[in-house]
């Protein structure tokens, strides 16, 4: 609150002052103290004039219209009047001898009435003059009074006595108070409904601490208001909203009341407003806002929301106290008496004046002070005192202008001062005026005066400095203007050509332009409550329009003066500006942080006002395909093309981008436009802008495009003629497609051109196949025979044949080479001379099948049974060979290739009547009735021959125990324990089994391993474990069958023990190949089970294999090899019991034939042993003899190798490695150790072997001396690196 002026007269101090403000426009302000004289001063606190009096003011106030000040004075009988408009002062003689005490002008019309201390009244009509004097009113002093607007007056006196008088002083109501009545008021009545009435309620004041309500209708129920004693006296009060009144207390509580009548008198709002006293309450209507004064402060509140303080005005100086509180009508003044004799008047309202120049902002912020300010580029503000109180600014580029009526007022804003200029005067009350930079256009009375506003070229024309518009031949009225740096621009009341602002409120009070750069489209209009944003497109597909965007509430008393980027800059009724928000740009905060559904809200405000690039962020912040559509569309709409490939390709819209990519060079508007409208599927306007381009066909195109033949072939006429059969054709054909044959036939027929042999073929194909559809089946049919397609040939007998139209039908398909189609109809004919002629053409079995039925009827069987064939019935091709032609051995041989079961089922019967009963269970079998080839197979003693045939077939488990228990009751043990295990009982399987004869021993004692294997249970196990030892018959089986079990149990350890024993026994009876392959076996299968190899297994595989290597060395004279490998096995000699001899002799003569002469005599010398000597071979025996005789202890020394793993140098044949103690793996070609880089293995037992000496063996031999398998070199692959072996051996 901005104090305006204070009032401090010295012949005023010491004693309270009395205070009046002119009514209505409230320029005036009259005050009178304790010098007998009424001042009176502008709203600016200039003194205007004063009234002298011949004593103290008692009371004084101004007309309805604030026209007329009366005051009244001690010692005087005069009534003063002082003319506002003339400034003079007349006196009203009262007519009546006493002193005046009190004084009020009506509140409609021109009456004032004067009380007097004898009770006496005055009225006066200062319109005629009329003086009306009532004696005896009252009986004592008037004290106070109320006139309501039905001019009725209330009065009130020290007699206790309230009267209610009209205007020509007749009492109408009276009634008497308690006390001492003051202040009395009226007011309008409330009801229940709360219908407004007349005012007809009078409160007042009763005795300083009640307050009394009485209703003129209700004389007789008055209403009397008690307060807290706490409160202490009723300084005050007002009425206000809807029926509620505001009372000040003398001890500082404000309380607000109802009046209502169920509530009456309860207290709606309480606040101890003042700590000590309060002295006055003020109600400004006009601003919604009540005033509270005391303890040196004002306190201002809201009236819709009392506890909001608007505002507290502090006066530490008023030590003595305050007074009385009044406002002008209309708000903008608020003035305040105090006890010691000054006056302060305050602004609480600022007429809201502004305007803006692009950025630049010029707003009243006193009564006669005016800011210039630019908040957007920085610029310090510039403050300018002006001579008057404006009514209209104008801010410029440089300049400033205020004025008032037809004056205005020229500042020119310089960097350091602000200069006045001019003032200069128009031809009429300026309502607006513009500035720009070196011009001023003011607008008065629907013309508008542009004139310089620096005129220093003394040379400059007239008419370049000042200039009226419109012309005097103009009969328009200007109504509103803008300036910019080139041109005036004005809006008249005749209706041009304009673009409809759509929603535009009534109530709307200006509008202003979006000043930042990016958004030249967009504006605001405003009313009292709201701003509207508005956006005009001007480049889109469908022309030149303005949408509304959206609305933003507009704080109480907001004035907007500048738009930039969304930032509302208003003007508020204290003199200040603030910012706020179109809620059209929340985008333009953080998006990062946003909801999804803010987002997409933000993303539809971004394509209104066509921000592009803030659209892109929103959608990539989004990843939304739909979001990403809704821009691209919106760029199509706006005819943004570049911005649209770029939201497309990132959509990944190939299509949308390679026909955007096609039309973005056009330059042509209309035909841009019409594109896009396309491409937005706006069919009716992309042809409107198609036919207003410079390329009008484009319209035809599209039209084509869409199949819109109606539309094209109205276009064709006038931009085309020649494509006109063209489109007739396309256009019969969708007419065909619907069904529409009659029309089809007439734009077919229209559509032959003459010249254009493949459009014509089409059209009278089309000719053709209406023609039939239409009846013309004679044209149709003749047409198609004569047109050179097949296709149309099959279609128009498709149609006949629905027609029912055989024989045409037939005829046409058979000309088409549709030999099945036509042979089908011909079968509907029942010419069957034609069928057989297409038979050799036709490929459906359907036709030949009908065709081998009809020649079956006439007898013809080997003709039907060919037709059959094609047909691939071979039920019908086995009966007839079997019933007709009695060829069974091809009805068998088709059974066998077709896997028929009828067929079988047939075949089966014909064998059975012949008495051929195992061909019938074969095929009763076949035919897969197994139950009717058991009871054959049983009635006939057949059994094996059905067992033999079931058991090669996919059969149930109830039909193997059918077999097995026909063979348990016949006492077949083999056959019966084969079927059980077949259908799963393991236990009567086993049983079986080992009931079989011996001459069934081997066989049988196989399958109950395999019986075992497969239940994998413990007791059958068990079972037949003493069986195999000889514990039920005492007869011990073969070792191998034990072998054989723990192999098909999967016991591999146990079955490693067994074959060693197996090994062991063979070797024992001198089969070393045998015992070589058990060793073999086991080990492979071990292996691959990953299990451990035990070592004596494979000690006895290596000593096996060895002597396996002599026999293929010495047969390929390599004896140094063979004598090597000889020696190794006789060291082991003991393993080969029922051979030593001839071993050693062998030993004796390969070590001599290879050099060996001390190992010869070695193993001579143990040849001499008496248990040996004579077992020698006679050929042999005196050779050996004279080696003992006469030794040679020469030898060969043995070659040294490194050892794989740690590289020490040993003799080749050593499979222990002295440095190691790693048992190295021998090469299975030569039985020497392996070499690191000579490695191979046989592909097929995965046995390692010197690369080198394997392939030269193999030049010799064709199998794997290990597991005896078919092996060439080429097969052979040489490791580098062996070292996965060599720790799969180390882990073995």
């Amino acid at each position: 609150m901005k104090r305006v002026f204070s009032l401090l007269e010295k012949s005023w101090l010491g004693a309270p002052i009395q205070f009046a403000w002119q009514k209505s426009s409230g320029n005036y302000l009259a005050v009178t103290g304790a010098d007998f004289i009424v001042k009176i001063f502008d709203r600016h606190g200039q003194k205007r004039s004063e009234i002298n009096l011949l004593g103290n003011c008692v009371a004084m106030d101004w007309d309805k219209d604030g026209d007329i000040l009366a005051v009244i004075a001690e010692k005087s009988s005069c009534i003063y009047l002082w003319d506002a408009n003339t400034n003079k002062t007349s006196q009203l003689d009262n007519g009546m001898r006493d002193q005046m005490s009190f004084l009020l002008w009506s509140k409609v019309g021109s009456f004032l009435a004067v009380g007097t201390i004898k009770g006496n009244l005055l009225i006066y009509n200062h319109q005629t003059s009329r003086k009306i004097p009532v004696l005896g009113k009252h009986t004592k002093k008037i004290t106070c009074g109320c006139w309501n607007t039905e001019n009725l007056l209330a009065l009130g006196g020290e007699d206790k006595m309230i009267t209610v008088s009209n205007q020509e002083g007749d009492t109408i109501r009276q009634t008497p108070v308690k006390s001492e009545p003051s202040d009395i008021k009226f007011s309008t009545s409330k009801t229940d409904d709360r219908i407004p009435a007349s005012e007809n309620i009078i409160s007042v004041v009763v005795g300083k601490k009640m307050l009394f309500l009485f209703h003129l209708n209700e004389p007789d129920n008055p209403v009397d208001l008690e307060f807290q004693q706490a409160y202490g006296n009723i300084v005050c009060y007002s009425w206000y909203g809807d029926g509620y009144i505001m009372i000040g207390f003398s001890r500082g509580t404000f309380l607000a009341i109802s009046t209502h009548f169920p509530e009456v008198g309860q207290e709606i709002f309480k606040a101890r407003d003042h700590k000590d006293n309060l002295t006055s309450v003020a109600l400004s209507q006009t601003l919604n806002k009540a005033a509270t004064c005391g303890d040196n402060c004002i306190k201002i509140h809201d009236l819709t929301e009392l506890r909001d303080m608007y505002a507290i005005i502090n006066l530490d100086d008023e030590n003595k106290g305050l007074g009385t509180l009044s406002w002008t009508d209309d708000g903008q003044l608020l003035a305040l008496s105090t006890q010691r004799g000054s006056l302060h008047v305050f602004l609480t309202k600022l007429p809201i004046l502004g305007d803006a120049c692009h950025t630049r902002i010029a707003y009243l912020t006193s009564l006669l002070e005016v800011t210039v300010a630019n908040l957007i580029e920085g610029e310090p503000q510039i403050t300018v005192s002006v001579d008057v109180e404006p009514s209209f600014v104008a801010v410029g580029l440089y300049h400033l202008a205020v004025g008032m009526n037809n004056r205005a007022w020229f500042y020119v804003l310089g960097e350091n001062a602000v200069k006045k200029l001019k003032d200069v005067e128009y031809l009429g009350t300026v309502a607006s005026i513009c500035l720009h930079s070196d011009y001023a256009a003011a607008l008065f009375e629907g013309k508008i005066q542009l004139h310089l506003i620096e005129n220093e070229i003394l040379d400059a024309q007239e008419e370049r400095e000042t200039r009226l518009f419109p012309a005097v031949d103009d009969k328009c009225r200007i109504l509103c203007h803008a300036l910019t740096s080139d041109f005036l621009i004005y809006g008249t009341d005749v209706n041009d050509a304009t673009y409809e602002i759509p929603d535009f409120s009534p109530t709307i009070k200006g509008v202003l332009w979006e000043n930042w750069a990016m958004d030249k489209g967009v504006f605001i209009a405003y009313d009292d409550d709201k701003v509207y944003t508005y956006v005009f497109h001007k480049d889109t597909i469908q022309g030149s329009k303005v949408i509304l965007a959206g609305g933003t509430k507009l704080p109480f008393s907001h004035k907007p003066l500048l738009l930039y980027n969304g930032e509302l800059t208003c003007q508020t009724q204290s003199g200040k500006i603030n910012s706020i928000y179109l809620s059209t740009h929340s985008f333009l905060d953080n998006i990062k942080e946003a909801e999804p559904s803010d987002l997409r809200q933000m993303l539809t405000q971004t394509l209104m006002l066509k921000r592009f690039s803030d659209a892109w962020e929103i959608c990539k912040t989004l990843n939304d395909r739909a979001a990403w559509g809704e821009l691209a569309r919106a760029c199509l709409h706006h005819m943004e093309v570049e911005f649209a490939i770029r939201v497309s390709r990132t959509m990944g819209d190939v299509g949308t981008v390679m026909s955007l990519e096609q039309i973005k060079g056009i330059e042509d508007y209309n035909l841009l436009a019409g594109h896009l409208a396309m491409f937005t599927n706006d069919f009716n306007l992309a042809q409107d802008l198609y036919l207003a381009s410079n390329c009008p066909i484009a319209a035809l195109e599209m039209r084509r495009d869409l199949q819109h033949w109606d539309s094209a072939l109205q276009l064709a006429k006038r931009l085309a003629p020649d494509q006109i059969p063209f489109i007739s054709k396309e256009y019969a054909i969708q007419l065909e497609f619907t069904g529409d044959y009659v029309n089809a036939l007439a734009h077919y027929e229209k559509g032959i051109t003459g010249d254009n042999k493949e459009h014509d073929e089409v059209c009278l194909a089309g000719v053709a196949q209406m023609s039939i559809r239409m009846g013309d089946i004679r044209r149709g049919a003749n047409q198609a025979l004569r047109h050179p397609s097949r296709v149309l040939k099959r279609d128009c007998g498709a149609i006949l044949e629905n027609m029912k139209q055989f024989s045409e039908a037939a005829q046409l398909y058979e000309k088409g080479q549709y030999y099945d189609r036509a042979a089908s109809v011909y079968i509907r004919c029942k010419n069957w001379a034609k069928v057989g002629e297409l038979l050799p053409h036709v490929s459906s079995p359907k036709i030949h099948l009908q065709y081998a039925k009809a020649k079956e009827a006439d007898g013809r069987y080997k003709e039907a049974v060919v037709a059959y064939e094609n047909a691939k019935q071979w039920n019908s091709v086995i009966r007839i060979y079997l019933d007709h032609l009695n060829n069974p051995e091809k009805a068998v041989s088709i059974v066998r290739e077709t896997q028929s079961l009828d067929g079988a089922k047939m075949v089966a019967r014909f064998f059975l009547q012949l008495g051929d009963y195992g061909s019938a269970i074969q095929f009763l079998v076949l035919s897969k009735c197994n139950n009717e080839a058991f009871t054959l197979a049983q009635q006939h003693n057949k059994m094996e021959i059905y067992a033999d045939i079931i058991g090669s077939e996919d059969t149930t488990n109830e039909d193997y125990q059918s077999i097995a228990l026909y063979f348990e009751g016949e006492k077949r043990h083999f056959q019966a324990g084969k079927f059980f295990l077949l259908c799963g009982q393991y236990s009567r399987a086993l049983k079986h089994f080992l009931k079989c004869p011996s001459s069934e021993d081997n066989i049988a004692i196989e399958m109950a391993i395999e019986t075992v294997g497969q239940a994998k249970d413990e007791l059958l196990t068990n079972q037949l474990i003493d069986h195999l030892m000889g514990e039920s018959d005492g007869m011990p089986k073969d070792a191998k069958y034990l072998f054989r079990l723990y192999m098909a149990l999967k016991q591999y350890r146990e079955a490693a023990r067994t074959a060693i024993i197996i090994a062991r026994e063979e070797q024992s009876a001198g089969n070393y190949r045998n015992a070589h392959d058990v060793l073999f076996s086991m080990y492979a299968e071990l292996k691959s089970q990953r299990i451990k190899i035990p070592s004596e297994m494979a000690t006895n595989l290596m000593i096996l294999h060895s002597y396996i290597l002599v026999k293929i060395h010495v047969k390929s004279g390599d004896h140094m090899k063979g004598a090597r490998m000889l020696i190794r096995v006789a060291n082991n000699i003991s393993k080969f019991p029922s051979h030593i001899v001839p071993i050693l002799t062998s030993t004796v003569i390969e070590c001599h034939r290879a050099g060996l002469k001390n190992s010869a005599f070695s193993f001579a010398a143990m040849l001499m042993r008496p248990e040996y000597r004579n077992k020698i071979d006679a050929k042999y025996k005196k050779k050996i003899e004279a080696m003992v005789r006469r030794p040679d202890t020469s030898e060969t020394e043995e070659a040294t190798t490194p050892c794989p793993f740690c590289q020490f140098l040993l003799p080749e044949c050593e499979l222990l490695c002295p440095g190691c103690k790693n048992n190295i793996p021998y090469c299975i070609a030569t039985g020497r150790h392996m070499l690191k880089d000579d490695w191979t293995m046989c592909p097929h037992c995965g046995f390692p072997a010197l690369h080198s000496e394997f392939k030269i063996l193999l030049n010799s031999e064709s199998t794997c001396p290990m597991c005896s398998e078919r092996l060439n070199s080429s097969q052979l692959k040489k490791i580098s690196d062996c070292t996965q072996y060599l720790r799969s051996e180390t882990e073995q």
